[in-house]
C-alpha cells in the first residue's frame, strides 16, 4: 500500500505522484554487461528470489510499561527499533538523510546507472571494484543482507533496487530506510536512534519540544556513513559518534556541514537558516545497554514473570520468545510504579531506604516482597532480589524451555495460620472460641506424642490466657498448640483447599529420600487426595510456598473473600491494534460477612500489623526455625493487607543458614525481621497511591450465640521474644511420599509448569524445625 503522507523532495515540493512509466534502457544494459561478467545462471537466480518489502519482517524491539502504559520498565528485543511509519515521522530525518546519502533521491530511478557501468565495466576489464549507491540500493543490500564490494552483490543490489523502484513510492522507499538502517550503539531506524541519542522522538504528533529537530537529524544522519567504529582501529577510524573520541567528533563535525551544505542546494533551508543552525552538543553518552536497557534492575524479574505468563495465551502458545521480544510490542503491565518502588526501597536491605532493623546485616540476608490488589489479582509489587538475572526469592516462572526458574517457596511459619483461621471462620467455628492451650501437648492421631521422634507440639511463645484460650487470643500469640489441634479438627484436606481456593497454587512436600522439596500443584486433585501429601503440620507452616502465592492470599482475605488469579500483564497491543488483555475474573470462597469481619477483627490485633498512617489493617508474623534448634531461625515472615493492598514479605538467606545479626545476635523473628519491612511498605505503598483510608474500614464481626464478648480494645498478649524450650519442635511425617501428578488443561493466570523447582538453597527439609 502506498504511502499517503507528502514528502519534501527537492525545494521542499512534494513528490507524492502515481506510479509512472520508466525508462529502463540504461538498468538493462548495465546488467547485461554485469551478467556477462557473472554468469546467466546467477542472473537468472537473482532475478527469481530478490526479496522485496512484503516479505521483511524487521525484528522491531518491545517495551515494557508500567501500569500506567507511559513508563518505560524495560525494553526487549536483539536489535533496538521502533518503527514509525512514513507518515508519521516529522521532516527532520527525511531530509537529512537525503542530503546526506543521496541528493538525487527524488528524481533518480532508484539505480545509480554511472554507478553500475562502472561496475560492469571494472568486472569486464578486471578493473578496481567499486562502490556507492542510492538510498534505494542502500535499502537494498540491507533487506538483502548483502555484504561486501563484489560484483555478484552489486548485480543483485542494482536489482532489488529496480524492483523496489518499480512497485514502490519514493515516499514508502524512504520509509523502509529510515526504518531500517542502522545508526550505531545497536539502534537501528530513525526513531531508536532519536531516542538513543537524543532522548526525543520522531513522531510528528508528540510535543514540539519532543520532537526531534532539524540539527539533531543532521548528526544522527551523518553516522549512517560508518555507524560503528572500526574494529581493527578503534582509535584511528572512530567513525562518526561525537562520543567516541576527539576525532569522531570532528568527523561528525565535517559531516554535519557536509549535509547542511547540501541541505541548502536542496532548498530545505534558507543560506540564512543555514548560517543560524548550530551544531548540538546534546548528544547523550554511550550507553552499552541502550538497547536492552533495565533488565538487570529488580524489575527484570518482573519482565521474566511477563514472558512466563504470556507464552500461556493465545498469540503467543507455542511461539518462541523471538516472537514477544523482536515483535514491536506495547506490554503495559499491572506493576504500579509508586508501589514498586515502595517494595524496593523497603525490601532491598542493601539500600539507606530500607527499615533500620535490616540495614547493615551479613550479607546473605535476603528479602523479598510481593504486593497484589485485592479483588484484580493485579501484581502490584515485586521483589525478589536486586538484579533481573539473578536469583527470584519471590516467586518461580517457566524459561523458554519449559524448566523452572526461581527460589520463591520458604516454610511460612505462623504466618500459614490465616488460612486456618479463615478456614475455621467458614465452618462457623467462631473466633471466641476456647481451646485447651498449654505449653506442650501430645497428638496421638498425628504422631505426636512424647514417644514419637518428633515429640509433641510445643508453643513457640507464651499468652495470659493460657492453658484456656480463645482463637483469636491463640492467634494473636501464634500457639501452635492450638493451631495443631484446630487443623486435626478441620481435617488438613479443609486447610488445604482454604489456601488453594485463596491463592496458594503450589506448595512443596518432603518425600523420604529425597534431599529436595518436590512441588505439588495444589489444583491438580480434590483437596482430600492432595492432602494425603501432608500431614498436620500444614496447618503450622512445616511446607514451603511461594511470596507470590502468599501475597495473592491476603489479597483475597482483603477482598472479603473474593479471590483473583495473580497475574503481570495488562494488556499486549502493536501499531494501537490489541493483541491481548487481562482476563478478570473472581471467584467466591464462601465466606460471610460475619466471617470476613471475624477474621479481620482477630488479625487487626497482631500487634506487627498495626500501620501509623490511619488505614485500618490485618497481618500476621510467622518464623520458621533452623533445624532442630529453638533459638535460631531462618525464615521470617509477614503478611497482611488493608481494603486496597495486600502484601507478603519474607526475610531469610540465601545459603539456608540460621539469621544472625552483624552483632552475632540469633533474636530474629517474624516480628522483627519481616514485619518492619511490611509495614515500611504498606505505610508509604498505601500514602503514594492516594487513596481514601476511610472508604476501606473493616466492619465489626457481631459474634452470635457467644459470650461474653471481648472487647475491641483488649490488649493483645505480648508478643515478646519466645521461650527456648528443650523439646524438638515439629518435624515432617508425610503421609504419602509419592510424587504429584501434574494438573491438565486447568486454566491459570500463569501457564502451567511441570519441572520441578531446583531447591531453595535456604531449605534443609531433613532437618526438625519448627514456627513460631
Amino acid at each position: 500500500m502506498r504511502g499517503t503522507g507528502e514528502t519534501p523532495g527537492p525545494a521542499g515540493a512534494t513528490t507524492a505522484s502515481p506510479k509512472r512509466k520508466r525508462r529502463r534502457l540504461p538498468v538493462v544494459l548495465a546488467v547485461c554487461v554485469l551478467l556477462a561478467g557473472c554468469g546467466l545462471v546467477a542472473g537468472g537466480y537473482y532475478f527469481d528470489s530478490v526479496p522485496t518489502p512484503s516479505d521483511l519482517k524487521l525484528p522491531e524491539s518491545t517495551t515494557v510499561f508500567y501500569a500506567d502504559g507511559r513508563t518505560p520498565m524495560a525494553k526487549l528485543g536483539a536489535q533496538n527499533r521502533t518503527i514509525v511509519p512514513y507518515d508519521q515521522m516529522n521532516d527532520s530525518a527525511k531530509q537529512a538523510i537525503v542530503a546526506a546519502e543521496d541528493r538525487t533521491f527524488w528524481t533518480n530511478r532508484g539505480i545509480d546507472f554511472k554507478g553500475v557501468l562502472r561496475a560492469a565495466w571494472a568486472n569486464v576489464s578486471g578493473g578496481q571494484r567499486q562502490g556507492a549507491s542510492t538510498l534505494t540500493q542502500q535499502y537494498a543490500r540491507i533487506a538483502a543482507d548483502l555484504r561486501g564490494v563484489t560484483y555478484s552483490r552489486k548485480l543483485r543490489e542494482a536489482v532489488i533496487a529496480w524492483k523496489l523502484d518499480d512497485a514502490y513510492t519514493k515516499e514508502e522507499i524512504l520509509g523502509f530506510y529510515l526504518n531500517t538502517v542502522p545508526f550505531g550503539r545497536g539502534a537501528y531506524g530513525i526513531e531508536a536512534a532519536a531516542q538513543t541519542y537524543f532522548g526525543k522522538t520522531v513522531r510528528r504528533d508528540a510535543p514540539p519540544e519532543r520532537q526531534l529537530t532539524q540539527a539533531e537529524a543532521m548528526v544522527l544522519c551523518a553516522m549512517v556513513k560508518q555507524p560503528e567504529a572500526d574494529p581493527a582501529d578503534p582509535e584511528g577510524t572512530p567513525g562518526y559518534d561525537p562520543r567516541r573520541n576527539a576525532l569522531a567528533k570532528q568527523n561528525s563535525i565535517d559531516r554535519w556541514n557536509y549535509i547542511r551544505d547540501g541541505m541548502v542546494k536542496l532548498g530545505y533551508l534558507t543560506s540564512q537558516q543555514a548560517a543560524d543552525l548550530a551544531y548540538p552538543d546534546t548528544v547523550r553518552p554511550i550507553d552499552k545497554d541502550a538497547g536492552r536497557s533495565d533488565l538487570d534492575r529488580p524489575t527484570g524479574l518482573v519482565v521474566n514473570h511477563v514472558l512466563a505468563e504470556l507464552r500461556g495465551t493465545e498469540p503467543f502458545r507455542g511461539k518462541p520468545d523471538e516472537v514477544i521480544r523482536d515483535g514491536g510490542y506495547r506490554i503495559v503491565t499491572t506493576i504500579d510504579k509508586r508501589v514498586q518502588d515502595a517494595a524496593e526501597a523497603a525490601a532491598d536491605i542493601r539500600r539507606d531506604t530500607a527499615p533500620r532493623a535490616v540495614r547493615g546485616q551479613p550479607r546473605n540476608w535476603q528479602a523479598a516482597l510481593v504486593a497484589v490488589e485485592p479483588g484484580t489479582g493485579r501484581v502490584l509489587g515485586y521483589y525478589g532480589g536486586d538484579k533481573g538475572s539473578g536469583a527470584d526469592y519471590a516467586g518461580w516462572y517457566s524459561d523458554e524451555d519449559g524448566q523452572a526458574r526461581g527460589f520463591g517457596q520458604h516454610p511460612p511459619g505462623s504466618s500459614f495460620k490465616v488460612y486456618d483461621l479463615a478456614a475455621a471462620v467458614r465452618d462457623g467455628i467462631s473466633v471466641k472460641e476456647r481451646f485447651d492451650s498449654p505449653d506442650t501437648k501430645e497428638f496421638p492421631a498425628s504422631g505426636r506424642t512424647k514417644g514419637s521422634a518428633a515429640g509433641p507440639i510445643r508453643n513457640a511463645e507464651r499468652a495470659p490466657c493460657q492453658p484456656d484460650c480463645a482463637l483469636w487470643e491463640a492467634t494473636v500469640a501464634s500457639l501452635n498448640v492450638t493451631y495443631f489441634e484446630l487443623t486435626e479438627r478441620l481435617g488438613t484436606d479443609k486447610v488445604i483447599e482454604m489456601a488453594r481456593q485463596a491463592g496458594v497454587e503450589s506448595m512443596w512436600e518432603t518425600v523420604r529420600g529425597n534431599p529436595r522439596p518436590q512441588r505439588v500443584d495444589l489444583r491438580s486433585d480434590p483437596a482430600n487426595e492432595v492432602a494425603k501429601r501432608f500431614s498436620t503440620e500444614v496447618g503450622i507452616g512445616q511446607y514451603g510456598i511461594t511470596v507470590q502465592d502468599h501475597a495473592n492470599g491476603m489479597a483475597t482475605f482483603a477482598a472479603g473473600g473474593q479471590r483473583a488469579d495473580a497475574h503481570f500483564v495488562r494488556s499486549v497491543s502493536k501499531d494501537d491494534e490489541e493483541v491481548w488483555t487481562e482476563q478478570l475474573r473472581t471467584t467466591d470462597l464462601g465466606l460471610d460477612r460475619e466471617a470476613v469481619d471475624q477474621l479481620d477483627w482477630t488479625l487487626r490485633r497482631v500487634r506487627a500489623a498495626k500501620l501509623d498512617n490511619g488505614w485500618d489493617s490485618a497481618g500476621k508474623t510467622g518464623t520458621w526455625q533452623a533445624g532442630k534448634s529453638t533459638t535460631q531461625n531462618v525464615h521470617t515472615w509477614m503478611v497482611g493487607w488493608t481494603g486496597a493492598l495486600a502484601s507478603a514479605v519474607w526475610l531469610g538467606t540465601t545459603d539456608g543458614k540460621p539469621l544472625r545479626t552483624s552483632d552475632g545476635s540469633y533474636d530474629v523473628y517474624g516480628s522483627t525481621g519481616a514485619a518492619p519491612i511490611w509495614r515500611q511498605f504498606m505505610t508509604k505503598a498505601t500514602e503514594a497511591m492516594k487513596l481514601d483510608p476511610g472508604k476501606y474500614r473493616f466492619g465489626e464481626p457481631k459474634f452470635p450465640g457467644d459470650t461474653p464478648e471481648p472487647t475491641a480494645s483488649a490488649p493483645p498478649p505480648s508478643t515478646a521474644a519466645p521461650t527456648p524450650s528443650d523439646s524438638p519442635s515439629p518435624s515432617p511425617t508425610p503421609s504419602s511420599p509419592s510424587p504429584s501428578p501434574e494438573p491438565t488443561g486447568r486454566p491459570t493466570s500463569r501457564p502451567t509448569l511441570t519441572p520441578t523447582l531446583p531447591p531453595p538453597p535456604t531449605i534443609t527439609p531433613t532437618r526438625t524445625r519448627g514456627p513460631r
